[in-house]
């Protein structure tokens, strides 16, 4: 089994939304594959309630994916676990990479950084939509039939 950890800074929506729903993909793509995702400043989230973020157990939920296991709580990221995944991905380089520099400098050019917005979804940007979309790709990616340019 091959391991993708996503990290964001609190593991409260994001990084969470990410792993859940590639898990989900995962599953029924038929991939040797299993995220787990990580805060790399959870104590930047103090202002979060519960486990993880209601939008993202809605949104979830609207897609059809079941998220019990979505009980637990943030947790922030040990450098074992940077070790043992085969790839790493944090949803915003420019929010994350200073973040793994000061914190974990010997990962930051290991991690492929995605662009996407901490903020709720509104019309204008939906970051949840956006994650999605770079999960989709992922899988694709994974399996080997991601579409040439």
């Amino acid at each position: 089994m091959h391991t993708i950890l996503f990290l964001c800074t609190g593991n409260y929506y994001r990084s969470r939304f990410a792993e859940l729903l590639f898990n989900a993909m995962a599953v029924e793509a038929g991939l040797p594959w299993q995220a787990s995702s990580r805060g790399v400043a959870i104590e930047k989230g103090a202002n979060n309630t519960g486990p993880i973020s209601r939008t993202v157990v809605q949104t979830l939920r609207d897609l059809g994916i079941d998220v019990q296991v979505a009980a637990r709580y943030p947790m922030q990221v040990q450098e074992q676990e940077l070790q043992q995944a085969d790839v790493i991905i944090a949803l915003q380089e420019a929010e994350h990479r200073p973040y793994l520099r000061d914190r974990y400098p010997t990962w930051v050019e290991e991690v492929e950084y995605w662009h996407v917005r901490d903020m709720d979804p509104t019309p204008a940007y939906n970051p949840l939509q956006e994650i999605a979309t770079a999960v989709r790709r992922l899988i694709l990616r994974l399996s080997g039939t991601e579409p040439t340019a």
